[in-house]
């Protein structure tokens, strides 16, 4: 089974383990097809994260390919441009892409198959072009201005001067080309020889200080995972520099709590979700980062101590009122389930970060850029303060669960900041209110931004005005929040269920 936020991309799943490969080369070429039919959300100018159960046991391997900040990109060089804080978009916001790296690597060590047949689907799509689905016209269209700043993303992106509407056929040929090269060479393809130069020759061209040595040296991390109980799973995560402790965090405080009885969209269930939410979020803030800038960060934060300390703080009546605004933004990603019929289990997620990253692609190669470099401080005495090779705080954080010994769900929520909150909200809806998967994944949803409550249409009008009187300020979502994909592992009925989000394209889809 597959479940992915893109039909084309399910179908790549499932036909790559048709003929022979794994859950893993499934993962890989269908996070391939989303570089090109979902460029708004990712692309192979990003970075990646996974969690894998092989043969769904519990022993969970987890693999950081977030890339780092390039050798020039000192606190002193940036304060030399004037720069206050790093810009969203543009070639300063530019990590070196860490997923070719990360793909190449789980690959060679885990799949079957060669890059050659994992991407082959991809290559096809780019070449001959792919029909642009709902959901992607609406978030390309969202980022028509920032992709004309850049004439080479508009020119590839904005053809005849707009973004393409749904039912449109888009191509990207030289993209294509990249990926051929990648087939036939693997990760040196992309970080040595004509499109690394072409990248680095772009980015220089604006400004960046990358260098072609900064390509050639990216290299991800297999890591130890974290992990937290919550109602007799074992839900596991990426370390940090990723926020997947955020999760955990959230999970441990409502964990003291008691939801059965509550409705899963009332004010009491939400309001606890809202406050655990801000104080997590305020330590993400103030701790994740680089792993060798945030060590000991991990054991403190799930310490049953520290879980107390934070609890004291939440009163189930009122909202408090001495938390900081936790400044988040939903972004684009996107997050791929499969289970294959050995069990071999695999969450996985690859980003630009915001739509379309930086919004600067390479010339020749048109390869779309990240913009993670957004998300570091340029606060010497912060620990997420940018540096020379340092890894950024990264919000895209694949979730396992695992009980008894055995896997039992890879999961993931997308949405940049959102994705704590969504991975919290799925699990307790599954596991305090007896959902299945996709009921989870359905359910109206909130979150917190600029300093209020974002609630989706389908909270209902006494919710809000019961979160009111709690002391929260609400507003309507304007858009929905985040999106999700499930697959449950049934072991005593030798069955899979899986479920993918309704406020995006995609589907689950077994056989």
């Amino acid at each position: 089974m597959a479940a992915t936020s893109h039909p084309l991309s399910t179908n790549a799943a499932l036909e790559t383990l048709r003929k022979g490969g794994n859950a893993i080369d499934a993962a890989i070429a269908a996070s391939a097809v989303q570089a090109v039919v979902e460029p708004q959300s990712t692309g192979i100018g990003g970075d990646c994260f996974a969690l894998l159960c092989l043969g769904g046991s519990d022993d969970v391997i987890a693999f950081n390919g977030s890339g780092r900040a390039p050798q020039g990109a000192t606190l002193e060089a940036y304060r030399a441009m004037g720069l206050e804080a790093v810009p969203k978009r543009g070639a300063h916001a530019v990590t070196i892409p860490g997923a070719i790296d990360g793909w190449c690597t789980l690959l060679a060590d885990h799949g079957r198959l060669g890059m050659a047949d994992v991407l082959a689907p991809a290559i096809h799509y780019a070449e001959a072009g792919h029909v642009v689905h709902d959901r992607v016209a609406v978030d390309w269209a969202d980022t028509a201005g920032d992709l004309a700043a850049d004439p080479v993303s508009a020119r590839i992106f904005l053809p005849d001067g707009c973004a393409p509407r749904a039912g449109d056929v888009h191509r990207q040929p030289e993209l294509a080309q990249t990926l051929r090269r990648i087939a036939e060479r693997g990760r040196t393809g992309f970080y040595e020889g004509p499109v690394a130069e072409d990248l680095v020759s772009r980015l220089r061209e604006l400004g960046g200080v990358h260098t072609l040595d900064d390509f050639a040296a990216t290299k991800g991390d297999y890591v130890t995972p974290i992990s937290a109980d919550y109602r007799g799973l074992r839900v596991h995560q990426v370390p940090p520099n990723n926020q997947g402790l955020t999760a955990l965090v959230m999970l441990n405080l409502m964990a003291g709590h008691e939801f059965g009885a509550l409705d899963p969209i009332g004010a009491d269930k939400l309001h606890l979700e809202i406050e655990a939410g801000r104080l997590a979020f305020r330590e993400r803030n103030a701790r994740i980062a680089d792993p060798e800038a945030a060590a000991g960060v991990v054991k403190q934060l799930l310490s049953p101590a520290f879980t107390a300390e934070l609890a004291a703080e939440i009163d189930p009546a009122r909202a408090m009122r001495t938390l900081p605004d936790p400044e988040l933004e939903r972004s684009d990603t996107v997050y791929i389930s499969v289970v294959d019929e050995d069990r071999n289990a695999v969450s996985f997620i690859n980003s630009t970060y915001f739509a379309f990253g930086s919004a600067v692609t390479g010339q020749e190669s048109g390869v779309v850029l990240q913009n993670r470099g957004f998300s570091f401080r340029l606060d010497p005495a912060h620990p997420n303060c940018i540096g020379p090779g340092k890894r950024p705080l990264h919000t895209i954080m694949p979730g396992m669960a695992t009980r008894d010994g055995r896997a039992v769900m890879p999961f993931g929520v997308m949405g940049g900041d959102y994705q704590p909150f969504g991975q919290v909200h799925v699990l307790t809806n599954m596991l305090d209110h007896g959902m299945d998967i996709q009921e989870a994944i359905d359910c109206p949803r909130v979150f917190y931004e600029n300093n209020a409550v974002v609630a989706e249409t389908g909270v209902p009008e006494v919710t809000v005005q019961a979160l009111r009187d709690k002391g929260h300020t609400v507003v309507a979502a304007t858009e929905p929040l985040g999106g999700a994909q499930a697959i449950w592992i049934d072991w005593d009925a030798g069955t899979l269920t899986g479920g993918s989000d309704p406020r995006k394209d995609g589907l689950a889809l077994g056989y």
